[in-house]
């Protein structure tokens, strides 16, 4: 007998046994939360420590004074995001466990509303009535907060706030974005210092472009040319300031 089906089964001591290929998807907004944390922190820590030496060596500083410079501005710049992060996200954070409070408290007092609520979304979205309410009364019924947070408040295990995750993620990654320009002070011959850490600094913006495209399922080109654009006219801004300071110093 034919059939549309195509069926890979094996017989195993008289009994019919099928072979189940199961699908795996793998979608990159799961990891959206920690992601755009890790970006955040490696770009700053890149053009944000870069353009600080830069500026600094533009002023004629010299190398102990720009390596200084460079480790005060890890430090604080690798605080300063954990911290900014970790507020940040946990100002989402407390607004959707009030959203969620004041969801619970509606379920509980009007119900069939918040029932009505959820059929009516459904339906705006191309559900029939009949099927939208059998689904509704369904969903309710195993988890009612859970339903109306995805599909009224638009809230799931991806998208939550996660503060503690984000402010580490972002001072680890600031931290290592910006360990690399300065390691290129460290190495660089000082009358080469300003181009070897712009150097380096775009190669670590580009790979961090690409990196961040890769995880993210986006389009490299795109990804590469807004960080590296952006890097480059920060370092060539604080480079121009720390010369002219220099000179009126001088």
């Amino acid at each position: 007998m034919s059939s549309g089906w195509r069926w890979n089964d094996d017989v195993v001591a008289g009994k019919f046994v099928s072979r189940l290929h199961v699908h795996h998807e793998r979608h990159a907004s799961s990891r959206i939360g920690w992601l755009r944390a890790a970006v955040l922190g490696a770009n700053d820590g890149i053009v944000s420590t870069g353009s600080l030496i830069v500026g600094v060596a533009a002023a004629d500083a010299t190398r102990s004074s720009v390596l200084i410079a460079g480790v005060a501005a890890l430090f604080a710049g690798a605080m300063s995001m954990a911290a900014g992060e970790y507020v940040s996200v946990s100002s989402q954070s407390d607004t959707e466990k009030a959203d969620l409070a004041r969801e619970t408290v509606e379920l509980e007092q009007q119900p069939d509303f918040e029932r009505e609520e959820l059929i009516g979304i459904y339906e705006a979205r191309g559900v029939e009535p009949q099927t939208a309410t059998a689904a509704v009364n369904q969903m309710m019924a195993k988890d009612a907060l859970g339903t109306h947070a995805r599909d009224e408040l638009g809230m799931s295990d991806t998208t939550t706030a996660r503060p503690l995750q984000a402010a580490i993620t972002s001072a680890l990654t600031f931290t290592g974005g910006a360990a690399a320009p300065l390691l290129a002070v460290s190495l660089s011959p000082l009358p080469l210092l300003v181009p070897t850490v712009v150097i380096v600094s775009l190669l670590c913006l580009t790979l961090l472009g690409v990196l961040g495209a890769r995880a993210g399922g986006a389009p490299v080109a795109a990804s590469v040319l807004r960080v590296s654009f952006w890097g480059a006219l920060a370092m060539a801004v604080t480079a121009g300031i720390g010369s002219l300071f220099g000179s009126a110093v001088g």
